[in-house]
């Protein structure tokens, strides 16, 4: 008969933390959320690490170059999804690596031929109001002028006015050569006092932008998460089909670190992939595996040299893979499981491999608990999904802005090579939903409160790091009744509709 585990498999918010003494020196200013992305050895430092603990899940509706930027300028890092083609993958990673060496593709272009009224409509899409003007409106085309908004009124304008006919043109432009360093570049914008560069090729294509104000953005982003050359990391999503062929086109755009996509990562596809990269490259290329949510499950991917490892099936919001085939684990049964055998691979070998919460927070505390539990980071998908920077469109749903957000089993995403297991190259069925979630605005403002809220907590444990949280914490289970006690009960919560009827 089959196996049968002791314990019910549970959930984060089954769980609370028990406050420990904390001396007048653990005060949340103080606390570091510093973690390690990669293995490394026993007195060692990580060749990579997180300057806070959170990374973007490997999906089409959270991790495009905007997220990426967002997120690295906070200390964590996306990873571009990989259900696209190679060609445009790569291209997305080369784009954030260039972004934070200063020049900026564009992401707001338009044509000449475009009015007024779809200015305005594209400026409330991407948050931005500086547009390329290029002669088949793609960022690469050839640049006709520019898009500010000291460029029209809107008051004072009709909304079908051409873009033609109140753009700066070319000819009024200064522009820099494909080419030209940042050095250079940011001399021009202070010599001509610009607010913006763009930078042309022979053939007048637009290349990219830089900003006066990136110029002082590493003293505003203490945290910035930057490679040596002072580039953003950033992560990229691979498959156990096309890893010849995608891996290098990956590597040579510059991609810092890479990550097997799979619903389920037990599996001898990922060791043949996980090898093939090692023979190829030796340890020079970065890259974790998973989803495990046992301890047999982390060792098989330890052994076959993931140099990070996730864990969790099932558990995220748009996930169904339960619900359709049966498997799965609580995701804080799975974290302390497979955070356990973390630790005596690390007693047994001197090699600490950092593990992946994926999946299953629901709300900011969840986050301290997964660490708590054990996890090194934690891999979210909805919570920035919810965010501007997030690459899906901004939409009103019975009044309320949403975003758009749909898992990588989903028909939509048609994101096969996650899924399979050898056979067809469809989905047989799927294992994820299409849905929307409530829009949060900006990535910073949301991402400094949830890590306020950890760092609080953190110092309720006396704890100033995650491995001395991770030490310290006290961890109970909670009943259902002390569920319904921990949030407001027993009285009338005022909202607004009652605060103007007061008034």
């Amino acid at each position: 008969m089959a196996y049968f585990f002791e314990e019910p498999s549970r959930t984060f918010s089954e769980y609370l933390i028990v406050p420990g003494y904390s001396s007048s020196e653990c005060i949340p200013t103080k606390v570091s959320l510093k973690t390690p992305l990669v293995k490394f050895k026993k007195g060692e430092e990580p060749a990579l690490s997180l300057n806070i603990p959170m990374v973007s899940a490997i999906m089409q509706s959270v991790s495009g170059e905007r997220m990426a930027c967002a997120l690295a300028r906070e200390g964590g890092l996306s990873f571009i999804y990989g259900s696209q083609t190679v060609e445009d993958e790569a291209a997305m990673v080369r784009r954030v690596k260039m972004t934070k060496a200063g020049f900026v593709y564009s992401d707001s272009n338009i044509r000449p031929d475009a009015t007024l009224e779809e200015v305005l409509a594209l400026k409330e899409e991407t948050g931005h109001a500086t547009m390329a003007v290029t002669e088949d409106g793609t960022a690469e085309g050839k640049l006709l002028g520019i898009i500010t908004s000291r460029d029209y009124r809107v008051s004072r304008m009709d909304p079908s006015t051409k873009v033609s006919e109140f753009m700066t043109p070319f000819e009024k432009l200064i522009v820099g050569k494909d080419g030209i360093n940042l050095k250079e570049a940011n001399d021009l914008i202070w010599d001509h006092k610009l607010n913006q560069l763009p930078i042309i090729d022979d053939e007048q294509h637009l290349k990219a932008f830089v900003f006066r104000k990136d110029y002082d953005s590493h003293k505003e982003h203490p945290n910035e998460l930057l490679d040596d050359q002072k580039r953003y990391l950033v992560g990229a999503g691979i498959n156990t089909r096309d890893y010849e062929t995608r891996v290098p086109a990956l590597v040579e755009a510059g991609a810092d670190v890479l990550c097997i996509d799979s619903s389920e990562g037990f599996s001898e596809w990922q060791a043949i992939t996980l090898k093939w990269i090692r023979e190829k490259y030796g340890d020079s290329v970065k890259v974790g595996a998973g989803n495990v949510v046992d301890a047999e499950g982390f060792r098989f991917l330890a052994e076959a040299g993931a140099d990070f490892i996730k864990i969790g099936i099932g558990g995220g919001s748009i996930c169904i893979t339960r619900e359709q085939k049966g498997i799965g684990r609580g995701q804080a049964t799975a974290t302390i499981e497979v955070a356990k055998a973390r630790d005596e691979y690390y007693k047994e070998t001197g090699i600490y491999i950092p593990i992946c919460s994926d999946g299953g927070i629901v709300h900011d505390y969840h986050i301290t608990l997964a660490l708590a539990m054990g996890a090194d980071f934690v891999m979210l998908g909805r919570y920035f999904s919810r965010f501007e920077e997030s690459p899906t469109k901004k939409v009103t749903i019975n009044g309320t802005y949403m975003k758009e957000y749909w898992g990588e089993g989903s028909a939509r995403a048609r994101n096969w090579q996650r899924y399979d297991m050898g056979g067809s190259k469809k989905l047989s069925f799927v294992e994820g939903v299409d849905s929307y979630v409530p829009y949060a605005g900006a990535l910073k403002d949301n991402v400094d409160l949830t890590l306020s809220k950890v760092k609080h907590t953190m110092c309720n444990c006396g704890a100033l790091t995650i491995p001395e949280l991770q030490a310290k914490a006290k961890i109970t289970l909670v009943s259902s009744t002390s569920i319904v006690e921990g949030g407001a009960h027993d009285v009338v919560v005022k909202d607004n509709t009652i605060d103007a009827k007061v008034k």
